[in-house]
């Protein structure tokens, strides 16, 4: 059994129903594993939800397991900006945060942006094939 940290795209989709992403979750969830999302995810859902979405919003976060943002988190997120940085690759300070979440954590981290997350210690789930 693994925790999945979920990345904000991959809700995203999720809300809007997109079959695919509806049933590979289930089957994560249906073989054992957890679903979790940072609190950043939560911060993004809502500033892009709207009123009559709060519902469903509110419901799949409910269904997930969460992880806050502890100094430690921080601190590595901050650190791989500065990595990053001096590579000449800037990523934004949520993505950094939902990445350090997982790596602190031992998270396997669902996304398919794979672009905004090519740090070698992160171990990412991709759900399309």
């Amino acid at each position: 059994m693994s925790t999945f940290l979920v990345d904000t795209s991959v809700l995203v989709d999720v809300l809007r129903g997109v079959p695919d992403r509806v049933q590979r979750l289930k089957a994560l969830v249906e073989a054992g594993h957890i679903l979790a999302c940072s609190a950043i995810t939560v911060a993004e859902l809502f500033a892009g939800m709207r009123q009559k979405e709060r519902a469903a919003t509110v419901a799949l976060l409910d269904s997930l397991e969460h992880f806050d943002v502890t100094r430690p988190i921080a601190e590595k997120a901050g650190l791989l900006r500065a990595e990053w940085a001096a590579k000449g690759r800037t990523f934004s300070l949520p993505d950094l945060l939902i990445a350090a979440t997982a790596i602190m954590q031992g998270l396997l981290l669902i996304t398919d942006n794979l672009r905004d997350f090519p740090m070698k210690e992160l171990q990412i789930h991709q759900l399309t094939e």
